[in-house]
């Protein structure tokens, strides 16, 4: 049976009249698609009470009020703060394997999906106000405030769950059923769904699980820096790595050789993905998770930091009708950001866009993206190949590993497709001789690339502790700054916050080295000149190092110079 329109619900309850739901209508369509039952209590026509007892009738479920009303400790307890927050719930009784919850937007009906399978009940959806949903959440974590510390404590006094470790993780155990009630039980789902909640709250790029003699560490990558959390106790390093290898439905009784997989987790209405390592050692298997977050990325190429005269030439390299484009830059530099951020902007019913990529990150509408897979021969080279015979107009390599690769790419751009593909090299003008290196001849250089773009990745300073400081002599030498220039140029710092979670970053900001081709570089490059005299050639003719770019970033206020030393040391 179809579901009836809120508006119409909103008439039979007599809470509008046919000109204020014709105004309601309206309204809804100038703020971009706002909830319509939401606008309504902003103008006034009805109270959030009122608004959740029609959303209760629509959804055919029941409106409660939160205040006073007694939930038990044992029911707080089933869901973690984060997770709260996260999903704007509160907990309120538990029937057997039916857990009912409280939620002011019924229609996300994913939440229950989502939350079935991070606690295991079935979810009863009942309806609140947003109002009381907030002011509840409060009041239940304010004085129980658990947090990843407290259930590491509760973990470390449970003796019958150390007991059952001891004995699913015991090498050469064959009874996979104990192994699995071992990775399936409440207090490891609990804390790695805390874990995964956190990482994602705090837009964590990575998730380390290392097991050592002693101990077993779990940190975090926010802004480009690890941060350990609380270790878990050390008995539970198996099931803990168990229960991630089930998620991603690895096999669990291979203990010996690396893994891969991938976790798709819909969490608080944004698509995340986690591609799981896993890696054999000598205290037990090391698994990192890389977090992709596709509601958060942006992929535009306005957002991604760059300075507006660079923003401009790259963006008229990248509308060329043929050539090859280069990003070049260590593992984790926003290389594959920025390209997907071109193809997007590129991304229009005229032009074919193929990709290439290992492994496809982010889902494109209108893009063609094909994964590498090369245990079944599927290589850059071997899908390039069939790409060509796929009519393309712009190409994406997502890395030219080999001089195959670069060969095939270099015959697609001479036949008229653009390529789009990345390198690791140090900087933009090293990667011509890393081409040359690989076994590309000069002419073939020369005539296909038309431009290389070098970047890295610094933290931002954190804008709720922002402080000007005084740089000293050490970090003006490292900078090839003297005092004499230092003087009117600004230099800050952050102090350290709650916001920050003290480290005085929050963020991360581009820092660029775009090099153009032109017929003097390409004269020189004929000439096999060197790195060095490249690169003072592409500086004569206006190329801005990643270090000047960094410079910027620290006058601006936007980065600290201990950030832009550290990214570009090599480069100065």
């Amino acid at each position: 049976m179809a579901l009836k329109r809120i508006g119409q619900i909103l008439l039979d309850l007599g809470l509008v009249d046919e000109q204020q739901l014709e105004t309601l209508l309206e309204e809804q369509s100038n703020r971009g698609g706002e909830l319509l039952g939401k606008i309504g209590v902003t103008l006034g026509f009805y109270t959030d009470e009122q608004l959740g007892e029609a959303l209760a009738e629509q959804w055919g479920t029941t409106f409660v009020t939160l205040y006073d009303r007694p939930i038990p400790p044992e029911v707080v307890r089933l869901i973690s703060e984060p997770m709260a927050q996260l999903y704007r719930v509160v907990p309120l009784e538990l029937s057997g394997d039916r857990l009912t919850i409280a939620s002011a937007e019924p229609q996300k009906f994913q939440i229950a999906d989502e939350l079935r399978t991070l606690l295991g009940y079935d979810i009863h959806v009942c309806v609140a106000t947003e109002p009381e949903i907030t002011k509840t959440i409060e009041k239940l974590f304010s004085s129980e405030n658990e947090s990843v510390e407290s259930l590491v404590e509760d973990l470390e006094a449970d003796d019958a769950l150390a007991a059952a470790a001891a004995a699913a993780g015991k090498e050469g155990v064959t009874d996979l059923t104990s192994v699995e009630a071992l990775a399936e039980s409440a207090p490891v789902r609990k804390l790695l769904n805390m874990v995964l909640l956190l990482a994602i709250r705090d837009g964590a790029s990575d998730i380390h699980f290392e097991p050592f003699e002693t101990e077993f560490r779990i940190r975090l990558k926010a802004d480009g820096v690890l941060q350990e959390m609380v270790p878990p106790p050390k008995h539970l390093a198996f099931a803990i790595t168990t229960r991630i290898k089930v998620m991603a439905n690895l096999d669990i009784a291979e203990r010996r050789l690396p893994q891969d997989g991938r976790i798709e987790l819909t969490v608080g209405g944004h698509p995340v993905d986690l591609r799981v390592s896993v890696l054999p050692t000598l205290f037990g298997e090391s698994v990192v998770m890389r977090v992709l977050d596709r509601g958060v990325v942006s992929l535009n190429l306005e957002k991604i930091g760059m300075e507006a005269t660079m923003l401009r030439k790259f963006r008229e390299v990248i509308k060329r009708p043929n050539g090859i484009v280069l990003v070049t830059g260590p593992t984790g530099s926003g290389k594959t950001t920025t390209l997907y951020s071109a193809l997007s902007e590129l991304n229009d019913i005229e032009d074919k866009l193929i990709t290439t990529e290992d492994p496809v990150e982010y889902d494109i509408d209108g893009i063609v993206q094909v994964p590498i897979d090369a245990d079944i021969g599927n290589t850059f080279a071997a899908c390039l190949r069939s790409i060509l015979r796929q009519d393309p107009d712009r190409i994406l390599v997502g890395e030219i590993r080999d001089v195959e690769t670069a060969e095939i790419a270099v015959q697609a751009s001479l036949t008229g497709h653009m390529v789009f593909s990345t390198l690791h090299t140090n900087d933009a003008p090293s990667t011509v001789t890393r081409l040359r290196d690989m076994g590309v001849p000069p002419f073939l250089i020369t005539a296909t690339v038309e431009a290389i773009l070098a970047q890295r990745l610094v933290r931002r300073i954190c804008t709720g502790c922002r402080e000007e400081i005084v740089p000293g002599a050490d970090v003006l030498a490292d900078l090839e700054l003297t005092t004499d220039q230092a003087v009117g140029k600004k230099f800050f710092r952050g102090k350290g916050c709650d916001k920050c979670n003290r480290t005085g970053y929050k963020g991360r900001l581009g820092i660029y080295e775009l090099l153009i081709m032109n017929d003097e570089m390409r004269d020189m490059i004929m000439r096999n000149a060197s790195t060095e005299e490249l690169r003072e050639a592409a500086r004569r003719n206006g190329m801005v190092t990643l270090r000047d770019s960094g410079m910027e970033g620290i006058f601006g206020g936007l980065t600290t110079a201990d950030e832009v030393i550290r990214e570009t040391i090599l480069d100065a």
